[in-house]
């Protein structure tokens, strides 16, 4: 019984990942054309494109819809702060890190509605966060709060919730409770367009839930980080409680 042939995309995908980690070609650096490199390995498009797509799935190689294949580049991890709902002060304050933040009014999905606990359809105020290095993206935030509690001038792009925008932090005034629940999965379509990942690759999504003293849901933050640029840290406090002295 003869072994098993390794595939021709595999072979491909191991010759360019030697150039990209060799330093061959260089991180931010355009790769040649599909058809090119297609003429080049002297393969179909598809085959191709199936080699692209394990460097992709490695996050060597990133696909830009409408200019190519880029080398990406290397991996710095950045931090979610558990509890505090927040990017941590370094990364946020990091000079090749750019967040985005768009601003607009919709009006409550039926999820929505579950986590905000707000008639579907009722009017929110969304923050659409998205966080990159070098161009190249890593974090995702959609951040919603009904309507009637959003900070005056939440979507003004000049307002005060910029700032805590910024660093996917809790937007309205400091919650009395923040409930935040972490899975590992693939990415939604969305997802995957906006930090331009495949769907084999996996994203750590935060689900965060902030509530005020009277236990009203003000606001509800759906956040997806690329799994292997980003680091969850979550730090429990053990309280003491002192018993009074015994007369």
């Amino acid at each position: 019984m003869t072994g098993l042939v390794p595939r021709r995309h595999n072979d491909i995908a191991d010759d360019l990942r030697h150039q990209i980690t060799a330093g061959s070609i260089k991180p931010g650096k355009r790769l040649p054309s599909e058809a090119g490199l297609a003429a080049r390995y002297r393969v179909s498009t598809v085959t191709l494109r199936r080699a692209l797509a394990v460097l992709q799935g490695e996050g060597l190689v990133e696909k830009i819809h409408g200019k190519g294949n880029y080398v990406r580049h290397p991996r710095r991890k950045i931090m979610y702060v558990g509890g505090w709902g927040t990017l941590d002060p370094w990364t946020a304050a990091e000079p090749t890190l750019r967040i985005t933040v768009r601003s607009t009014t919709v009006p409550a999905s039926v999820h929505l509605t579950t986590l905000l606990k707000v008639p579907t359809g009722s009017p929110l105020a969304e923050y659409t966060c998205l966080s990159l290095e070098q161009g190249s993206p890593q974090g995702l935030a959609r951040i919603y709060i009904p309507r009637d509690l959003a900070p005056a001038g939440v979507l003004d792009d000049d307002s005060v919730c910029r700032e805590a925008a910024t660093r996917f932090a809790v937007l309205g005034p400091s919650p009395a409770t923040i409930r935040e629940t972490v899975s590992a999965r693939s990415p939604t379509s969305d997802e995957a367009s906006a930090l331009r990942i495949g769907n084999n690759m996996a994203v750590l999504a935060i689900t965060r839930i902030a509530t005020d003293a009277n236990g009203r849901v003000v606001e509800a933050g759906l956040l997806a980080f690329q799994g292997d640029r980003v680091d969850a840290v979550f730090t429990a406090h053990h309280v003491l409680n002192e018993r009074p002295n015994q007369g």
